[in-house]
């Protein structure tokens, strides 16, 4: 499954200006498209990301010189094989063997102990907007690689919220019909589906 750039800026919490500097400068160019328009994959939503959080604890220089050190500390294809953290003043990533190690203080040190789980989580960006939770982006929508390859579907389903919006015209189908479609989404889901595909829109 790809994304397009709206998408990838509603997941990773990264703004369009971001994206463009990112992968202008090489920091992280879409592996499935990097000309215009823009096609990302899975991977690069969940590295752009890790971008964004770690960006709103530490500084623009500091993710830079993060970034460059990846290929010192493991070999890995893509920037997504890896887990990132920082406690503000020193960035840490996860190797694909487990190994933690600090990427900005002392680059290359073993760390003991860090935990990572706060990257999917609901979290604050640098400018103070807040960032979705990753996995359950909407109350009724979810995110897993597994899923239709990591695209938002109605939670339980395998049903793309926007094949909702799409449907739902309030002239001919209403979102009240949704369910006699989709049997398995409610018309509170169909909503969060529609409210989640403008706001993409609005972006």
């Amino acid at each position: 499954m790809t994304y397009t750039p709206e998408l990838a800026v509603k997941l990773s919490g990264a703004t369009s200006y971001q994206l463009t500097k990112w992968r202008r400068t090489g920091l992280l160019v879409p592996e499935v498209q990097p000309k215009r328009p823009p096609i990302y994959s899975y991977r690069d939503v969940v590295a752009l990301r890790a971008m964004v959080f770690l960006r709103a604890k530490t500084s623009a220089q500091k993710l830079r010189a993060a970034w460059g050190k990846l290929d010192m500390v493991a070999v890995a294809d893509h920037p997504s094989d890896f887990s990132f953290g920082t406690d503000g003043k020193v960035i840490f990533v996860r190797r694909p063997d487990g190994v933690v190690m600090d990427l900005t203080h002392r680059p290359g040190h073993l760390v003991t102990e860090y935990t990572f789980e706060e990257l999917f989580e609901e979290f604050d960006n640098f400018r103070g907007e807040t960032v979705v939770n990753f996995e359950r982006p909407a109350k009724s929508l979810t995110v897993h690689p597994r899923t239709l390859g990591g695209w938002p579907v109605v939670a339980g389903t395998r049903v793309p919220f926007d094949t909702i919006a799409q449907l739902v015209d309030e002239e001919t189908v209403f979102v009240e019909d949704i369910p006699e479609m989709f049997p398995r989404v409610s018309v509170d889901a169909a909503r969060d589906a529609i409210a989640f595909s403008r706001a993409l829109e609005a972006a």
